[in-house]
């Protein structure tokens, strides 16, 4: 049985009732990698990095994207090899076997899933800030959601009044002393009408634009081709807009600290940012819509990462630089830095824009979480219902569809908070799982010859010198690092964990003459995952519980790759 549970796979060829339109150009795929990656990072949890991590949070995008570039390299090297829809699930597959492949694309259901419930989340606060600026407010109770509203009333032990006539609640929420979100809150609370002695208070607008985006993407890849790029070009030029009046309203003074936390500080904020790189992933997702994958796959990765790690980064320069990095902790950074300013006519136009960008997101998200069921349906580990390809619009109908109402559902029961909290940490593993399965591949056939090829740099020597020269580096710069690792309390165990799997990737690299690009993609990830929190691995946890249940009760006994070998 354990032999079975690590069998790879090797035939992709994909089924002739199963293809899907190519029509995908390099230019296509770059701005869907970039629709996915600038969104809610920049619209909205960049604030929460920066607050954390002062002017400094810049080395946190540095970080990510020299992570994300190895990590492009290697899926660049698997699409050469293997341009099929399924990406870090596929690449797995092929290089750890099946159970790694059932985790990994079990982790990326949840990122693409959890990341599009947080951008809905934004979307929705975005939405509702226009409105209101324009006079039309909409019921508190539909534009909130039911858990921080019911959190709130409880940890205030709050006595309230029902079946409040109209006439009566402004004076009745004058006398609470309650301003900003508690504010609204109290007014879901007081407002919601009551079914069965349940209140009904729930984002409506995050939900209907799930709703919008399901059907957007049912109908198929052209029309969302065509609307993601009428959405990239616009936000991009916004985001320029706010970056060049930003720079002249920068307060040189604000950079002074420019790492006020320190390096904890900073990678406080990768799980807070981090899962917007997922978007490079969801390009490789569109292998089978690629004109010509082996070759446009890995330039749309690049291209998409290279331009959003630099519009990250100035972003994050203008906005501390225009505001104390300690007031930036809100859910609209960008909007709060010009107000903060008074640059009102900017400030209204980035609230149109950023309800575009977070559109666009999650337009991609939402049209790579199916692509990834249906290639684990092909291979037996889902139902097959999930890889019929609708014969009309030539998309994933029912895997759309399932995906709609996972990312929809959670809505009327999560936060923004919760989710937030659980994003990133998938995406991570994702990468690291990638940059080692490159480590594993065998050597390349005459057939894998065409597209990226990935430049093979001898690690023997060069990666057991570099985290050698890493640890010197750190005893120098931060003195205290390696005996606060001794206190064994989370930071300590993760951190220790960290460096025996660099011991370890040091002796394989020494002794099987490993490739040091994806030796770098392992371990730069490997060091954005201490970063995480300890609920972080909670949540992870759980949900890779419930993933090993799924699989053995259903995956494992219906692999399409079992039956072959047996």
């Amino acid at each position: 049985m354990i032999s079975q549970l690590f069998r790879r796979k090797t035939d992709f060829s994909i089924q002739t009732d199963h293809q899907l339109p190519r029509i995908l150009s390099v230019r296509d795929l770059t701005f869907f990698g970039i629709a996915a990656i600038i969104g809610g990072g920049i619209f909205s949890s960049i604030g929460k990095a920066c607050a954390a991590g002062g002017p400094g949070v810049i080395w946190l995008f540095v970080i990510s994207a020299i992570a994300c570039g190895f990590a492009a390299l290697s899926y660049a090297e698997f699409a050469g090899r293997i341009p099929v829809s399924g990406s870090a699930y596929t690449y797995a597959y092929a290089s750890f076997g099946e159970l790694f492949a059932w985790i990994i694309g079990w982790a990326l259901l949840m990122e693409y899933a959890i990341g599009n419930i947080y951008i809905a989340y934004s979307w929705s606060g975005y939405f509702t800030h226009l409105l209101d600026a324009v006079g039309l407010d909409l019921p508190r109770w539909l534009i909130t959601d039911y858990s921080s509203v019911s959190t709130f009333i409880s940890n205030k032990s709050i006595e309230l009044t029902t079946n409040i006539r109209n006439s009566e609640f402004k004076d009745l929420w004058a006398n609470t002393n309650l301003q900003g979100e508690e504010l609204d809150f109290y007014k879901a609370w007081v407002t919601a009408p009551v079914i069965m002695g349940q209140r009904i208070i729930f984002d409506l607008p995050a939900v209907l634009i799930n709703v919008l985006i399901t059907v957007l993407v049912y109908r198929g890849i052209s029309e969302s081709r065509r609307a993601s790029n009428t959405m990239v070009i616009l936000k991009v030029v916004i985001i320029l807009l706010v970056i060049v009046v930003g720079a002249f309203y920068i307060d040189f003074d604000n950079f002074t600290p420019f790492n006020p936390n320190g390096m904890s500080g900073i990678m406080t904020g990768v799980s807070a940012v981090f899962f917007t790189y997922i978007g490079f992933d969801a390009v490789s997702t569109l292998a089978e819509e690629s004109k010509n994958p082996k070759r446009d796959l890995p330039r749309g990765m690049f291209y998409s990462l290279l331009i959003c790690t630099v519009l990250y980064i100035l972003i994050s320069l203008v906005l501390t630089g225009m505001v104390p990095f300690n007031l930036l902790g809100v859910d609209d950074p960008l909007a709060f830095a010009l107000n903060y300013k008074r640059i009102h006519w900017l400030e209204y136009i980035v609230s149109v824009s950023a309800i575009v960008a977070m559109t666009s997101v999650l337009l991609v998200f939402q049209m790579g979480q199916p692509r990834i069921w249906m290639s684990m349906s092909r291979d037996g580990l889902l139902p097959e219902k999930f890889s019929q390809i609708h014969p009309k619009f030539k998309t994933p109908g029912f895997a759309t569809i399932i995906t709609g109402l996972v990312v929809g559902i959670p809505i009327f029961f999560t936060n923004e908070t919760f989710v937030l909290d659980f994003t990133s940490i998938g995406t991570i593993f994702a990468f690291v799982l990638v940059c080692g399965g490159v480590l594993l591949l065998p050597p390349r056939t005459t057939e894998q010859d065409s597209g990226f090829k990935l430049v093979h740099i001898d690690a023997k020597y060069l990666f057991p010198a570099l985290i050698i020269i890493s640890a010197i580096l750190t005893q120098i710069y931060i003195p205290d690092y390696f005996r606060s690792l001794l206190a064994l309390d989370f930071y300590g165990i993760i951190h220790l964990v960290m460096w025996f799997l660099f011991v370890v990737l040091s002796i394989f690299a020494y002794l099987r003459k490993w490739n040091i690009i994806p030796l770098m993609g392992v371990s730069t990830c490997m060091f954005l995952l201490t970063g995480m929190t300890l609920d972080n691995w909670k949540w992870f946890g759980l949900w890779f519980l419930l993933g090993l249940i799924l699989y053995f009760s259903y995956g494992y006994k219906h692999s399409k790759l079992k039956n072959v070998q047996s």
